[in-house]
């Protein structure tokens, strides 16, 4: 496989960003998917996606004995009618319009948390942070800030492994309601194969770094992380609707 100047900076891209993934629970989608889209718009959605959710494997088989699936499942069948949306969303209304509305959303949930609401990690939030993850996951590909929040008072380690059994049940589904959509294709196959090795390299180097990490409250994390996401989107939305 002949690897171009572009193809190493995309592989440096998502090595980075599996890393602060496969550290904190969430990161990759954030860090990757602005800066892959001016590389290739192609890498946007789906092999984002594909990424993310082959870095979930390897973090489930890592953390495979410390994991509680019963406390995850209720996320990841909300997440299933989310992905549905999402996909109907993308292709029935302005992208720029999708992307104004959840950047608006997501602020407002990251403020509230942060100054006012604390977010219990119960069945009925698992379920909206689930569906919504589901709805902004297949429609922008940065679909892990709504259900994050809902880990936001749990420990890093705890909140970074349920995430990552999460997005193992829940990012499939994305992908297939996609695929429907013919969003996802044989490029965006090749594309994944492609910068695969950034997923091993950032994995590995995760685990170098987690030797020192503590396992204190993810919420400074999570909100910060979210916060990033939400001026990211709204910047992405505002730009399409000053195009349009």
């Amino acid at each position: 496989m002949i690897y171009s100047p572009a193809d190493l900076l995309a592989i440096a891209i998502v090595m980075v960003g599996i890393m602060l993934q496969a550290w904190g629970g969430l990161g990759f989608g954030l860090l990757a998917a602005p800066l892959l889209y001016l590389i290739n718009p192609a890498y946007v959605p789906g092999p984002i996606l594909i990424l993310g959710f082959s870095l979930s494997v390897l973090m489930v088989i890592r953390e495979r004995s410390q994991l509680r699936w019963r406390g995850i499942l209720p996320a990841a069948l909300a997440r299933i009618p989310g992905s549905w949306f999402g996909a109907l969303l993308l292709v029935s209304i302005p992208a720029y319009s999708l992307s104004l509305l959840f950047g608006v959303t997501l602020l407002l949930a990251v403020l509230l948390s942060w100054r006012t609401y604390r977010v219990s990690k119960t069945p009925l939030s698992l379920m909206i942070g689930g569906f919504f993850s589901g709805l902004i996951g297949t429609a922008t590909s940065v679909g892990g800030p709504p259900i994050a929040l809902v880990y936001q008072e749990q420990n890093r380690i705890l909140a970074r492994n349920e995430l990552a059994a999460f997005f193992l049940i829940g990012t499939p589904a994305s992908i297939l309601m996609l695929a429907l959509q013919d969003r996802v294709d044989l490029l965006s196959l090749e594309l994944s194969l492609k910068v695969f090795p950034g997923v091993l390299l950032g994995f590995w180097l995760a685990n170098v770094l987690d030797g020192g990490g503590q396992a204190k409250s993810a919420k400074p994390l999570i909100l910060t992380v979210c916060s990033a996401s939400a001026v990211m989107v709204l910047y992405k939305g505002l730009q399409g609707w000053l195009a349009a």
